[in-house]
């Protein structure tokens, strides 16, 4: 991947009004994603008084998580792309199609807007936990570390294949439908053995409000990893040289 086309940003774009709303929309996007998807799995148990590791658990999991990806990918599609994931800004970022300031406001928001969702949660449920992602029995960190490459590789692919690539055309919302489907299938796999995050941001709030960090980095590794795997087999095989758009910085 030539590395022209990762670009710094320049310095005033952290405070520029675009920049600004495009944050807000992550905050907001990644707030209503973590509400539904963290707590339909805390209404789940509530409701059965089992874990949600139960193949109905699974199940309703990954739809409330499809469903929620969608809705949040297409309210902030036109705002700020629609990432809901701080990986998926990361690959963005490795393919040139974001800047790195850019890119920070974009984690800072995100992070804030899991965190948010959580306290919210515990608040409305009269204190429920907010369970943090854990590894099951039996679940190696580097089981759960290969768990989370892989299925944040698909995401990430499926991301730059239907919302990145140039030669896209009009897929409207096929891409948050697909973006929703692959992390609803992905939960379906990898759920039962270490809570299918591939999101760092979706880890991170349950951890925060429940101060749970027993083998909390895999679930930025991995993903992290993975993102930037996808990023850099699509862009160089799929994409290339001469489709590539270079991401504008002069408007800053």
């Amino acid at each position: 991947m030539p590395i022209y086309r990762i670009a710094i940003g320049a310095p005033g774009e952290a405070s520029h009004p675009d920049a600004i709303k495009a944050a807000m929309a992550e905050f907001f996007s990644m707030l209503i994603f973590v509400f539904a998807g963290e707590g339909s799995g805390m209404a789940f148990n509530k409701i059965t008084d089992s874990g949600s590791t139960t193949p109905s658990g699974l199940i309703a999991a990954a739809l409330a998580h499809a469903f929620a990806l969608f809705v949040a990918v297409s309210v902030g599609a036109n705002i700020s792309g629609g990432h809901v994931n701080p990986a998926v800004t990361f690959g963005a970022f490795l393919g040139g199609n974001i800047t790195l300031l850019r890119s920070i406001l974009y984690w800072i928001a995100q992070l804030l807007g899991s965190v948010v969702a959580c306290l919210l949660l515990k608040f409305a449920t009269g204190g429920l936990e907010t369970s943090a992602f854990s590894l099951s029995s039996g679940v190696s960190v580097w089981n759960a570390l290969v768990f989370e490459i892989v299925m944040t590789f698909g995401l990430v692919y499926t991301v730059y294949a239907t919302a990145v690539d140039p030669k896209k055309g009009n897929v409207g919302i096929v891409a948050p439908i697909a973006i929703g489907f692959i992390v609803g299938a992905n939960i379906l796999v990898g759920g039962a053995f270490d809570g299918a995050s591939m999101n760092p941001a979706v880890s991170f709030g349950p951890a925060v409000v429940s101060w749970t960090w027993t083998h909390h980095w895999v679930y930025w590794l991995g993903p992290f990893i993975g993102a930037a795997v996808a990023a850099i087999v699509y862009d160089n095989i799929f994409i290339g040289e001469s489709a590539h758009e270079q991401l504008p910085v002069t408007e800053f």
